[in-house]
């Protein structure tokens, strides 16, 4: 179940993608040209949404997907292309108008449908697969093990995701990272240690059929994020 925090948190990130910086992350999710930070953090993430892709299987066919958090919808577009059935949700209906506009018309087998909410709303239905890209990355450990217990319950495959992991270097980049124009600014990072999370999720009775499988991090420049899979238990 949602939380006090969760709930504030999801509020910021709203307002935040959707009003606040809406225009940058459009610049930042095309080919148009961005300063030397941000191309870095665009290296990153192409990084990691390739990293996430080779997690699942490359033939996708007749699989629901949860991409949690879809944003521009660059995740969603290449799982369909696989095959995928994709359910792209994110709080930003900027951002999410922003997917539709981008989707090619041609995706092969795949589909995707695209929502504005709640990633925990249930009715969403039930998935194969979760995906959730950076979404995680403005909530606290707790909020992420609810989280990932929830839309377990729904899930039958696999869940990939990211989360900030707790290092020096990002709690440097995080702190002169307040030095941006405040229109530029997100809701604050919540670095995560992962030993501890890691032994959160093993104690938290929902995910007892859930087992971690694959872990990488990816670091370019201003962007640092650890990729995590979970796998259900035959």
């Amino acid at each position: 179940m949602p939380t006090g925090t969760y709930e504030e948190r999801r509020g910021e990130v709203e307002t935040y993608f959707d009003r606040t910086a809406a225009d940058a992350w459009k610049r930042l999710t095309s080919d148009a040209p961005v300063g030397r930070i941000r191309r870095t953090v665009r290296a990153g993430r192409d990084r990691m949404r390739g990293i996430l892709l080779s997690w699942l299987p490359e033939d996708l066919g007749g699989r629901t997907i949860l991409d949690a958090g879809c944003g521009t919808g660059a995740f969603a577009t290449e799982a369909a292309r696989r095959g995928a059935h994709v359910i792209a949700i994110d709080l930003s209906p900027t951002l999410v108008g922003l997917a539709r506009e981008r989707l090619p018309e041609d995706l092969g087998p795949g589909r995707v449908d695209f929502r504005v909410g709640d990633m925990l709303d249930p009715a969403l239905g039930t998935f194969d697969h979760v995906v959730a890209m950076d979404s995680f990355i403005h909530y606290d450990r707790a909020d992420i093990v609810r989280v990932l217990s929830t839309l377990g319950q729904r899930t039958t495959r696999s869940m990939v995701f990211t989360y900030a992991p707790r290092t020096p270097a990002l709690a440097t980049m995080h702190a002169v990272g307040k030095l941006f124009p405040r229109g530029d600014r997100s809701p604050a990072i919540q670095p995560v240690a992962s030993g501890r999370f890691l032994k959160h999720l093993a104690r938290e009775p929902a995910m007892a059929g859930w087992r971690p499988g694959r872990t990488e991090r990816v670091t370019s420049g201003f962007y640092i994020s650890q990729a995590l899979e979970l796998t259900r238990v035959p």
